[in-house]
């Protein structure tokens, strides 16, 4: 039976070939758009919002190129490039035109074809192309971080139909996702890189179709971004109310202290603060409490994703799980929490927490009877123990936590003499190295390195430069660090490079810690290719349990909202976003600037 599908304004009527078309795609066809095809702006902006005005933001650390498409340099990325679609910020996956107005798929998915925008313009007048669209791809997927390749590895070729026609065809049908991500290409201009090498880093900004474009710079030291004031997008319905500054100066700085000092005498503007001792304590300041600089916690209901210290598994000491699950046991979270952090965090059980993605309990139903194809395959636990992360009273003194530790080190081949952990069949004794680029987080790492001393391992801490870390971090070259995946609520094609067995030695992948686990990998084909939001959760939380039991990391910790610092010269609409603060929604108030400069004189 063939079946045409239309989507015309969010309404769809059943028809005899199997195309959909329309402004706006959702993950699943039985989901609705919630913009129809004449929506003005989204919900969440202010639409009269005023143009104008200077923000001030800062960095931790330095930048030597603009090329941030490469794995090459310490790159800053302005974003100065538009993307064929953009996502809406109140549903959890549902992409809108932008350099392309209108979509065409079939019910399979097993090909897109995008129809560009004639207005949009580079910001030297050129028109934006199918051809440039096609470069992109293939230059993005050849020379491009690994991400691109893995991310588009489903990706078969890319064709222009004519100057504002592009067709992207698929390697596999039912991928819900691919068309979506494939929305998400950064669009490069191909004339403006034709003289140029795309592989090497540049201090020249390059050419640009967005909202903003490099006005000026000292390399390392600050960026200032001017708004376009012909920005060919700036009244599109996805754009309307948003990117209202004039001017965006970054300035860069070696560490956040002199942030949070620059913070609090006025010379920068807007700071998310990710330290949560400074977060209570540094920012008690007569400004703050006269209201004249806000401190406010934005909730948001995103993911959070997993921060750990994550084991690299390519190294010899840490291809035993049992030895992955003994480190777990020696960080007390609980007395971290309580002394360090002070009690601001929860910690985090699941790769996919703050979600209904994430797993919980014992399998049951449509999880537990896809989890069977794989009992003898994956660990027994799986299916007979709720995975739980260890917990301490928070005294400073896990004992309890150290002896698990130890009976596993034990069973493991590992034994204890004069105070130091051995290997009992090779002598060689457990020690590693932590590589660490904040020093910021020396604090939180050297009391886990002092439990793991009581078992007889020994830590030391690396505190690198930022370059250097992030050249050993492309390279694999680590025995452990802390880490990030971050997470949607519709997770696909990105976890073939976070988890999947290509990734593992490719340079500059995200699957840091060496994940080769054929489950894993058929794992994340099945999430790949859910055709309901019922079944992606059911397959996700499925791939979630598989990598806890496979201890791969010592969880950290999340938060539930972003703790923001402003000064009070800004306004932004009052409806709240799933993303939490959306910084590009804000804009200059002049009359709330006016009254700041009078109360601080």
């Amino acid at each position: 039976m063939w079946v045409l599908v239309l989507v015309l304004g969010g309404a769809r009527s059943l028809m005899a070939d199997a195309v959909l078309s329309g402004h706006a795609m959702t993950m699943f066809d039985n989901e609705i758009p919630k913009y129809t095809t004449t929506f003005p702006y989204f919900d969440y902006v202010n639409p009269t919002a005023p143009k104008g005005g200077t923000l001030r933001l800062a960095v931790d650390g330095t930048f030597d190129s603009f090329n941030s498409f490469i794995p090459k340099g310490n790159a800053a990325s302005t974003g100065s490039v538009e993307t064929l679609l953009v996502n809406s910020a109140d549903e959890p996956f549902t992409a809108y035109g932008l350099v392309a107005k209108t979509m065409e798929w079939p019910a399979d998915r097993s090909w897109v074809i995008f129809n560009l925008r004639p207005e949009a313009r580079w910001h030297d007048g050129t028109p934006v192309t199918a051809d440039d669209v096609v470069w992109s791809f293939e230059t993005l997927v050849e020379k491009g971080m690994p991400f691109y390749r893995y991310y588009y590895s489903a990706i078969d070729s890319a064709e222009a139909l004519n100057t504002h026609r592009v067709r992207f065809n698929f390697k596999e049908s039912g991928n819900q996702e691919l068309p979506l991500i494939t929305g998400q290409l950064p669009v490069l201009p191909k004339h403006y890189w034709a003289s140029r090498d795309f592989s090497a880093t540049t201090l020249d900004p390059p050419l640009g179709s967005g909202p903003y474009r490099i006005q000026k710079f000292e390399a390392g030291r600050y960026i200032v971004q001017e708004r376009v004031t012909d920005y060919w997008g700036a009244n599109l319905p996805v754009r309307r109310g948003m990117n209202n500054f004039d001017i965006i100066r970054t300035e860069y700085f070696r560490d956040a202290t002199p942030i949070r000092l620059a913070l609090k005498a006025g010379d920068i503007d807007f700071r998310l603060e990710n330290q949560s001792k400074a977060w209570a304590d540094d920012y008690n300041v007569a400004v703050v409490d006269k209201g004249l600089l806000n401190k406010e916690m934005v909730p948001h209901r995103q993911p959070t994703g997993m921060q750990a210290f994550v084991m690299n598994t390519r190294r010899t000491l840490f291809q035993d799980p049992r030895v992955r699950q003994a480190l777990g046991y020696a960080f007390d979270f609980e007395w971290s929490n309580r002394t360090l952090f002070n009690g601001q965090y929860t910690r985090t059980t699941s790769y996919f927490s703050n979600s209904e993605l994430a797993s919980s309990g014992l399998p049951e139903g449509a999880e537990l009877a896809l989890l069977e194809h794989y009992r003898g395959r994956i660990p027994d636990t799986v299916f007979n123990q709720a995975f739980k992360i260890p917990v301490t009273d928070g005294s400073g003194r896990p004992r309890e936590n150290l002896r698990k530790a130890t009976a596993l080190l034990k069973s493991a081949g590992w034994t204890v003499r004069d105070l130091k952990l051995i290997n009992e069949a090779t002598g060689v004794p457990f020690r590693f190295e932590v590589l660490l680029s904040s020093k910021a987080f020396e604090r939180i790492v050297l009391p886990y390195t002092q439990n793991l001393k009581l078992l007889g391992i020994e830590a030391k801490i690396r505190l690198v430069d930022r370059t250097q870390y992030m050249e050993r971090y492309r390279q694999k070259d680590f025995d452990m660090l802390v880490a990030v995946w971050g997470q949607s609520e519709t997770p696909g094609n990105e976890q073939r490079e976070y988890w999947g067995s290509d990734a593992a030695d490719s340079v500059g992948s995200r699957n840091l810690a060496g994940i080769k686990d054929p489950v894993v990998d058929e794992l994340i084909e099945l999430l790949v290719k859910s055709d309901s939001r019922e079944q992606l959760n059911v397959r996700t939380r499925a791939l979630d349990r598989v990598l806890l039991w496979g201890h791969y990391v010592v969880p950290h910790w999340h938060i539930r909202a972003d703790r923001v610092l402003y000064w009070d010269k800004f306004s932004r609409p009052a409806t709240p976003v799933r993303s939490g603060v959306m910084r590009s929604r804000w804009w200059y108030d002049t009359q709330k600037a006016a009254a700041l400069e009078q109360a601080r004189q």
